[in-house]
């Protein structure tokens, strides 16, 4: 039996280094499991848009799709923009079965990705210690969100850093993280010396440079880069293929 086509929905960005990350990302993916089809559709901004690849696919006589969204959080697109999508093109195209995975986050994959973006930007293991972690998402006003992020930042608190601080670069509320300068500068007030700035971010774009604005205002000591196609995030997405396709096909391993 045919394995059901991936297809990655990612939001779309103005920024052009969004949408090559994200095909770097599925090209990876691809790289991990030879024969599996992997699209990638987008929200808004980039083509080919998820109702063109849809249309495509059907034409082509594929039978079922995992809809996979790029997303680290379950808040607005996930709740709202992409179940609309995939109804109108449920609608529009019966023959086509088409099955929405749950979003990517949290997952210690995820973990491990932004541990490896920090090394990268010069933290060794042993640094940890005397290092402060400001965790910077994107931003959300979903509860749901908030929470996750929070907790996240408080499973890396356990796995060595000093200390661990939540920020968002928009959609601050009274409740959630501050935004990513003040969480730089309320771990200074703690005594914490050395800053990193680690962005919960998949790919470039607006959002992730007001973070990297964020840190260089308030003076942090190392900025890593955003999650991208690392090796943790492509396996990621597909045990997230694989957990779609459970009620049908039954479980395989990444």
């Amino acid at each position: 039996m045919t394995s059901p086509v991936l297809l990655v929905i990612a939001h779309g960005s103005r920024d052009p280094r969004h949408a090559a990350t994200v095909h770097a990302l599925t090209a990876r993916v691809r790289s991990l499991r030879p024969g599996l089809r992997v699209e990638t559709g987008f929200l808004d901004f980039n083509a080919p848009s998820v109702p063109r690849v849809l249309e495509r696919l059907a034409a082509e006589g594929a039978d079922e799709v995992v809809a996979l969204p790029l997303l680290l959080t379950r808040a607005f697109h996930a709740k709202s923009d992409i179940p609309s999508v995939l109804r109108e093109a449920r609608s529009r195209l019966p023959r086509l079965r088409i099955r929405q995975a749950g979003v990517l986050g949290p997952s210690p994959l995820l973990n491990a990705a932004l541990e490896q973006r920090v090394r990268e930007a010069g933290v060794a293991p042993g640094d940890k210690g005397s290092t402060g972690l400001v965790l910077a998402s994107a931003g959300s006003t979903d509860p749901e969100a908030i929470a996750v992020i929070a907790e996240i930042a408080r499973e890396l608190r356990h796995t060595g850093w000093c200390a661990v601080r939540p920020a968002f670069a928009s959609a601050v509320t009274a409740d959630g993280p501050s935004r990513t300068a003040d969480a730089v500068r309320a771990l200074r007030a703690d005594g914490v010396r050395r800053v990193a700035v680690a962005p919960y971010v998949i790919a470039p774009g607006r959002l992730p440079d007001r973070i990297a604005a964020g840190a260089e205002e308030a003076g942090a000591d190392v900025l890593a880069g955003v999650l991208g196609p690392s090796p943790a995030l492509a396996r990621l997405l597909l045990t997230r293929y694989d957990e779609a396709r459970v009620p049908v096909m039954g479980a395989n391993s990444a």
